[in-house]
């Protein structure tokens, strides 16, 4: 788990550390830019829309059916929640929570701050995935400070496809591809499915947790940044394994990963409610 700040769990977790390294004091920043993808691979998007958080990146997102007035919502890992990571089966749903997110503009300077509400959703079980909704609206933000939300894809992404992870913790990019998929993934106790397997361009580290994973031909969200396997070690925190349907497993040290966020948008219903009962929505349920 890349995720770089101590907090209760995550302290015993090497907190930010977990699923995508988060380690119990952030490591200090490379003071470049990962490289583009020997492959030729550009990092393409701005930072704009994304955000930092305290211990982890994240974005500002809209659902395909989200309209300008709805309250906005924020993408990260569910590793991130500043209560802890979720359990194994654990859902947190419309959870109180006032955390604060700063804005980025494109060229990873402070745009300002908004404060979530609450934790619409979160979870570490077949995936790591949390939504916060915040006090503000889209319209609200984009008129205050001129960022709008990026889009979240609804459709499943494709292997091949040259993506960029744009952390706004660290402010940098790693551009690389999607290499494949992992059937099952599994970190210490955590079990997620259909991972995103990036090629080895990008490196992730912790604080990268909750990246979007954006497509560089449309600028759209497919998933969310979570965990790289650091050690070479087999199923183990901060050294995820895959599982494939026979139950063979393989390691692949080095090897980052994302999950997949196209599952997210029939979930949300109109207002950008989270509602679980949703026709095609498949998220796990408290």
């Amino acid at each position: 788990m890349n995720r770089p700040l101590a907090s209760s769990l995550a302290a015993a977790l090497l907190g930010a550390a977990a699923l995508t390294g988060v380690s119990a004091a952030p490591a200090a920043a490379s003071g470049t830019s990962a490289s583009p993808s020997a492959t030729g691979v550009r990092a393409t998007p701005s930072f704009k829309g994304t955000v930092a958080l305290s211990n982890c990146s994240g974005s500002l997102v809209k659902m395909p059916n989200s309209k300008a007035t709805d309250p906005a919502l924020v993408l990260s890992n569910g590793h991130c929640l500043e209560t802890g990571m979720p359990q194994p089966g654990q859902v947190v749903k419309d959870q109180a929570s006032s955390r604060s997110f700063t804005l980025l503009k494109a060229s990873g300077a402070n745009a300002g701050t908004v404060r979530a509400t609450k934790v619409a959703y979160a979870t570490m079980t077949d995936t790591d995935v949390s939504l916060y909704q915040v006090g503000s609206t889209y319209q609200d933000i984009e008129s205050r400070y001129g960022i709008k939300a990026l889009s979240l894809d609804a459709a499943r992404p494709t292997q091949g496809r040259a993506i960029t992870v744009v952390s706004g913790y660290w402010k940098e990019k790693y551009g690389c591809a999607i290499d494949g998929f992992a059937y099952r993934l599994k970190e210490a106790g955590w079990t997620m499915k259909d991972s995103i397997r990036y090629t080895s361009a990008c490196r992730t580290k912790g604080g990268t947790s909750g990246s979007p994973v954006v497509d560089n031909a449309t600028g759209k969200v497919i998933g969310v940044n979570n965990t790289l396997n650091e050690d070479g070690a087999r199923c183990t925190l901060n050294n995820p394994c895959e599982v494939d349907q026979t139950g063979q497993v393989t390691v692949r040290a080095g090897i980052g990963y994302g999950q997949q966020t196209y599952l997210i948008a029939p979930c949300v219903a109109e207002g950008n409610k989270i509602d679980l009962n949703r026709a095609g929505c498949t998220l796990p349920k408290p």
